[in-house]
């Protein structure tokens, strides 16, 4: 049960988890409480590398949280969509084409899914910078800033930064090499989101074959989703075929972004997944997201991390030379700006589209 001290927040009720059998993608389970000694690291950095090389996402537990903490935060993710006024909303609506950052609402219908046939998302978003204070809220969320700010930290310090630690060992960096790019107090637009998927109509599934978002790379290093029960979310598997990612309780699901692919000259690939119509028994239901993208510093600049010495071994994959690349924060915005927003070129490979940012070509998955 909640403190008796804090906010009162409806409780939010999680929809039962599906019983159908799902094709579902095999991923690895780590162990996030061995992150704490360098023993625990040490053993747990080849796991984490092998199963981002493998599939690029993982589900990390024991990462600080109980599972009664966990269902209060999905309480407070649900009140911009429930209790914050339209009118209220519309003053908190962030166009991201024009600033480059996901920061406050976003509304439905903002992003193209499917340009061809005029179909666009039916999805709410509310941001929070992972600095709580830096932007202003809705005033119905004010009273939850202290427990949000609290969440923003154990992200950052209990879940992001041991992961960035484990994929510098893994490289054979000193632990502190990616850490030192993703400071909490830096300037960076890292992001505690809460997204709310609604249904669409059979006519707008019918013409996005049920695709809700396109398969696509994350913008950033990592991403940290907070495991619910509502399916839809797929990962392209090696063999080219859409595999669902389980539910599991209490769980986080990590996966690397474009910023990791950069900064470790493709050892650790962004993960191309993508959001689906739930499953049949499951479509009566709204999905409830909570997710932390995690960005590097703006200041950051994208060149692969050459003194590795695995890559120094394996070689490296670069995408510019080190005085070419760009800063984090020009990657972030002009991927954020562009993203469901410009029109898309038709892709060499099948089923893919395309458009260019700072020179590199970026697929979207149809």
């Amino acid at each position: 049960m909640p403190n008796a001290s804090l906010p009162k927040c409806p409780c939010y009720t999680p929809p039962p988890p599906t019983q159908l059998d799902l094709d579902c993608a095999d991923l690895a389970i780590i162990d996030l409480s061995k992150a704490c000694t360098p023993e625990g690291r040490a053993e747990l950095a080849p796991q984490l590398r092998d199963a981002l090389r493998a599939s690029g996402f993982v589900y990390a537990i024991n990462h600080g949280y109980t599972q009664a903490q966990r269902d209060r935060i999905f309480d407070i993710a649900n009140v911009p969509f429930t209790a914050v006024p339209p009118e209220e909303m519309k003053m908190y609506t962030t166009d991201s084409e024009k600033v480059g950052y996901y920061a406050g609402f976003k509304q439905r219908g903002y992003w193209k899914v499917d340009e061809e046939n005029n179909v666009f998302d039916q999805i709410e978003q509310y941001g929070i910078h992972c600095d709580v204070t830096k932007r202003l809220h809705p005033q119905v969320l004010r009273s939850f800033l202290p427990e949000l700010d609290a969440f923003a930290r154990h992200n950052y310090f209990n879940i992001l930064h041991p992961i960035l630690r484990l994929i510098a060992l893994s490289l054979e960096l000193p632990e502190e090499t990616l850490v030192e790019k993703h400071t909490f107090d830096g300037q960076s637009e890292t992001l505690i989101t809460f997204m709310r998927y609604y249904a669409r109509t059979k006519e707008e599934e019918a013409k996005s074959k049920n695709v809700w978002i396109k398969g696509h790379t994350d913008i950033g290093s990592v991403t940290i989703l907070w495991s619910q029960p509502v399916g839809g979310l797929q990962i392209l598997s090696p063999d080219g075929g859409w595999r669902w990612v389980r539910h599991i309780n209490n769980s986080v699901v990590i996966n690397t972004g474009d910023m990791i692919n950069f900064l470790t000259g493709g050892f650790y690939k962004p993960t191309i997944h993508r959001v689906v119509q739930p499953p049949h028994d499951q479509r009566a239901y709204d999905r409830l997201g909570v997710f932390c993208f995690a960005m590097a510093d703006d200041d950051a600049r994208l060149s692969a991390l050459a003194q590795s010495p695995v890559l120094q071994r394996l070689g490296i994959e670069g995408q510019w030379s080190e005085l070419e690349a760009p800063l984090a924060g020009t990657w972030r915005k002009e991927r954020t700006m562009s993203y469901g927003r410009i029109a898309l070129k038709r892709g060499m490979e099948k089923n893919t589209e395309e458009e260019v940012v700072q020179g590199i070509v970026v697929k979207h998955y149809n």
